[in-house]
């Protein structure tokens, strides 16, 4: 389900300019607030759908920098775009060096008004979509907090104990109505629902699921996360999934497992707000099943499979490297790979400058893993060839600037869009050293991540690790989530601002 425009609130003096503005923006289906003056337009402003405000400069009783200074300090996440004369040039500059985001002048021209509304409302949507997300890794953290000590507190039956605060967690971070986790049997023929939330059956009352079969059988047997947006058009549900069991036709289920051993799917659907589970649920979905796999592993009563569905041999290949026993620290590792989401998403969020935002993604991951250079290459549209779009290189030494999409190990993880991760690259015959090194040449453990928008890789992100430190699969999975998100936000910026210019440019022409 497509989310919602937010509102926009019209503030105009003018009767006429306000109907026009208000009259176009609701034949595109926006929904419409009007203020004749700053004191309405501040009041109205506190109406939470409210997204973006189209204001007049020059307003009867308050003008209009101090009605957009007085909208920063309450609400800075609003998108205000300020409707001006023209002989209001130097007012103009001076509200976009305050905030504003467009500026549109008199006389209003329908088509400008809607790609600017349009582009500020995708920015505001955008920008509290990562805030959303924000507080959600925040509960991330504080429910893996309390799962590291479910087991710890539950001695006598810690399985289970982690197995019921696992779907309780789940249902909270996702904000999902049900949530169910689903056991491998002893034989490893056949998945049982254990614990659940939100469901009108106990966990005993299910039938079981054989792996391989139906939809949490098949996330089992390949070993990878599901998203279904709509399970009445997707093609890999259609005649899998029971119609009339859940009230929303989208869900999330993810394989738990750990070092190649296969314990269980945890499962979610039917939100509370309603609506299709995106991207971000996929990423915290997986963080949960992580936790509870270093868990369940560590339990007494912990159930390992025999052999499933083997994984086709390039992945099977990559995932022998990376694979990795449980130990001691596992769930610090946890932790930082949650803090590490929560980092990224919070520099995407305060950065508004176009050309620095996928820097200050960088940042904490440079920090936390700790890693340099880090860097991100994105796929010239023009020629294919992969160009460096952003990087940190903590005072060490910088990356390529740009690599060929064919080529060593970067070109494996362009190629099949899976994580590559290890110690010693130097030892993978897929190593290139003149394309899998930074600039220095040095070879370093490597961290080379695929980035992908709308399910197709756009680039890479790479990163070069402190000698003798471990490079983890699961981290990249959650590092590549987040920064994919990054580089989209960073181009709906550039768009943006490409648009202004282009604007601006066609009034200057137009004038002279």
């Amino acid at each position: 389900m497509a989310e919602q425009n937010p509102g926009i609130l019209v503030v105009e003096d003018e009767a006429d300019v306000r109907d026009a503005v208000s009259g176009i923006l609701r034949e595109a289906g926006f929904g419409v607030i009007t203020a004749a003056d700053g004191a309405e337009a501040l009041e109205a402003a506190a109406v939470t759908s409210i997204g973006v405000v189209i204001l007049g400069v020059r307003l009867p009783d308050i003008d209009g920098l101090s009605v957009l200074a007085r909208l920063r300090e309450l609400r800075p996440s609003l998108r205000v775009i300020v409707l001006s004369g023209a002989a209001d040039e130097e007012i103009v500059l001076e509200a976009l060096r305050s905030g504003a985001c467009d500026y549109l002048a008199k006389p209003i021209h329908g088509e400008e008004l809607l790609l600017s509304a349009r582009r500020a409302a995708e920015s505001y949507a955008t920008s509290s979509r990562w805030t959303k997300l924000r507080g959600r890794l925040d509960r991330l953290v504080a429910r893996v907090d309390e799962l590291a000590t479910t087991g710890r507190d539950r001695a006598d039956d810690a399985r289970q104990a982690i197995e019921g605060a696992l779907v309780q967690a789940t249902s909270e971070v996702l904000e999902a109505e049900k949530t169910s986790y689903m056991r491998v049997d002893a034989d490893g023929h056949w998945l049982e629902v254990v614990a659940c939330v939100g469901r009108r059956l106990a966990p005993g009352e299910f039938d079981p699921v054989e792996v391989g079969q139906g939809v949490a059988g098949g996330v089992l047997a390949r070993g990878e996360a599901l998203i279904v947006t709509d399970v009445a058009s997707d093609p890999r549900i259609i005649g899998n999934h029971a119609d009339g069991r859940y009230a929303s036709s989208s869900f999330v289920a993810a394989p738990v497992s750990v070092a190649g051993r296969s314990l269980g799917v945890l499962c979610a659907t039917d939100r509370v707000a309603g609506g299709a589970f995106a991207d971000e649920d996929v990423t915290l979905l997986r963080l949960l099943a992580m936790q509870g796999a270093a868990l369940l592993a560590g339990s007494t009563a912990c159930v390992v499979n025999g052999a499933i569905d083997p994984l086709p041999e390039a992945i099977a290949v990559d995932f022998q490297r990376l694979a990795v026993l449980p130990k001691a620290g596992e769930g610090d590792e946890l932790d930082r790979d949650a803090e590490l989401s929560r980092q990224i998403c919070q520099a995407v969020v305060d950065e508004v400058e176009a050309s620095r935002v996928i820097h200050e993604a960088l940042r904490p991951v440079a920090s936390l893993l700790p890693a340099a250079p880090v860097s991100i290459f994105l796929i010239d549209p023009s020629d294919g060839t992969l160009r460096k779009e952003g990087e940190c290189d903590g005072g060490v030494c910088g990356d390529r600037d740009e690599l060929p999409r064919d080529r060593g190990l970067t070109g494996v993880v362009l190629q099949t869009g899976h994580v590559v991760a290890t110690r010693d690259p130097a030892s993978d015959p897929r190593f290139d050293p003149t394309c899998d090194t930074p600039s220095n040449g040095q070879i370093r453990p490597f961290l080379c991540i695929p980035l992908k928008l709308r399910g197709k890789v756009v680039g890479v992100f790479r990163g070069y690790l402190q000698e003798g430190a471990d490079a983890s699969a699961r981290t990249g999975e959650v590092i590549g989530s987040a920064l994919s998100a990054a580089v989209r936000s960073a181009l709906l910026y550039r768009s943006l601002l490409e648009a202004i210019e282009d604007v601006a440019e066609a009034r200057r022409v137009s004038r002279n």
